[in-house]
């Protein structure tokens, strides 16, 4: 065993107690204006769990810092997935090439009738072994059985933001239990997850139940993840039946003055961006794009949103609408989508697209403070992007391949709050391969669709 490796088990079993070196990396850091830039050859430097100094490379170390060798990688913030239902993972490839009314209402409520606690634990531990080989430290998970889900975010070591989803046909009862899981695991596993209450959407959750649970999100301090505006039939339908948008709704039930994270917003109206742009303060938008592709949505007025200061995270959603849960995926499609739309190459260059990848979708969840960016004070959440790739030769510009060439499959090593989790691509906190035999032995019930089972009906 070589020093490197010595000092990588040494910094594993006592994180907190350690200083680590992230030796001669290119990293991604805030630069002038505001921007984001590349700065070359530098030593990242983590006390604890967070970054201490960001500096050229060469200088000398102090005795006992751990040395994480980073020549010709990339360092960036750990990716944020601002909406996602992680153990949908369990569905994945069950639900294509239909519309989005058949695709909750013969296929996925009827698929979710299959869940137990245990499947839902098993699907989450899947899901994270994904978001992790792709460089995801944080993930906003809206779904059920949250106990278990936090459960899995506490063994794995990353990051969340979570919601146990609920619909007003559950009742005023499964509401309140709802609100208990968020103050249950409020600030758990060492503070890295936070959590919110999780109404589904304005058409599968009333007036007074979207009230309730703003009520609960004001008495617990807490916000609200929700679906709202997910496409434009969405936005109409609610206008014919009661004269309002989903966004206004949202707005007359409490649930925009609480922290409020929308997904996914492809129906919005000018209306409702200047309605979002007055709660900018504390309301983000969760964008999702190859879902939208997939499922014909529309697309979300990106640039309206940022003009108004609302921001605007990246998300995949849930695997079973978007079949990955690659955030380097939904960056690409995302540039590529703003620019087609507006028939303009200018559209969202990379440093714009960039943020919103990392500090937007930091801010979408209210951790703008916190993580989402390569700063001294800033929670050591991090990745290193292996370069070496033929798909990035020449490397003339390492950020536009981060956007326009890099893979889930490049990342080679994930910290979160200082500790290392992955490591040349190999799970420190997760055992692979007992997660896959888990998820394998449900496959066959977990794809039964037993008629007239079905958790909720789309009638928006």
């Amino acid at each position: 065993m070589n020093a490197h490796t010595l000092g990588l088990a040494r910094y594993l079993e006592k994180p907190s107690m350690t200083e680590t070196c992230i030796r001669d990396c290119h990293a991604l850091v805030p630069g002038a204006g505001g921007t984001l830039t590349l700065a070359r050859h530098q030593d990242i430097l983590v006390r604890g769990n967070r970054i201490a100094e960001i500096r050229p490379t060469g200088r000398p170390l102090e005795p006992g810092v751990t040395v994480l060798e980073a020549q010709r990688m990339l360092a960036m913030p750990g990716l944020i997935n601002t909406h996602a239902h992680v153990p949908m993972v369990l569905f994945r490839g069950l639900a294509e090439d239909v519309p989005i009314e058949r695709w909750f209402n013969e296929f996925i409520w009827p698929l979710e009738s299959n869940l137990t606690e245990s499947d839902v634990y098993w699907g989450a531990l899947l899901g994270l072994l994904e978001m992790i080989e792709g460089g995801i430290t944080t993930v906003a998970d809206h779904y059920f059985h949250m106990d278990r889900v936090a459960q899995a975010i506490e063994e794995a070591g990353t990051r969340a933001h979570l919601g146990w989803a609920v619909f007003a046909s559950r009742g005023y009862k499964a509401l309140a239990e709802t609100a208990a899981f968020a103050e249950r695991w409020r600030g758990g596993a060492d503070g890295r997850i936070t959590t919110c209450m999780a109404p589904h959407a304005p058409y599968t959750c009333d007036d007074g139940f979207l009230r309730a649970s703003a009520g609960h999100a004001t008495r617990l301090g807490i916000g609200i993840h929700i679906h709202a505006a997910e496409d434009m039939n969405q936005t109409s339908t609610s206008v014919q039946k009661r004269g309002l948008t989903p966004i206004q709704v949202l707005k007359d039930t409490g649930v925009l003055g609480v922290p409020a994270l929308i997904a996914h917003g492809c129906g919005l109206l000018p209306q409702d961006i200047e309605l979002l742009a007055h709660h900018r303060a504390h309301v983000g938008i969760a964008h999702a794009p190859k879902t939208y592709l997939k499922l014909a949505m529309g697309i979300t007025p990106i640039r309206a949103l940022r003009k108004a200061g609302v921001a605007v995270g990246l998300a995949t959603d849930g695997a079973v609408s978007n079949n990955t849960l690659d955030l380097f995926e939904s960056l690409r499609l995302m540039a590529l989508m703003q620019k087609h739309e507006a028939l303009d190459p200018e559209v969202l260059p990379i440093p714009e697209a960039l943020d919103i990848a990392t500090r937007g979708s930091a801010a979408a969840l209210g951790m703008g403070d916190r993580i989402g960016t390569l700063a001294p004070g800033y929670q050591a959440d991090l990745i290193l992007v292996d370069t070496r790739g033929t798909h990035w030769q020449p490397s003339h510009n390492l950020t536009a391949g981060l956007v326009y060439s890099a893979r889930a499959s490049d990342v080679h090593t994930v910290m979160v709050d200082g500790r290392v989790i992955l490591h040349e691509r190999r799970h420190l906190t997760l055992d692979k391969e007992r997660i896959l035999a888990e998820v394998a032995n449900t496959m066959e019930r977990m794809a039964q669709r037993v008629p007239g089972s079905r958790i909720q009906r789309y009638e928006p």
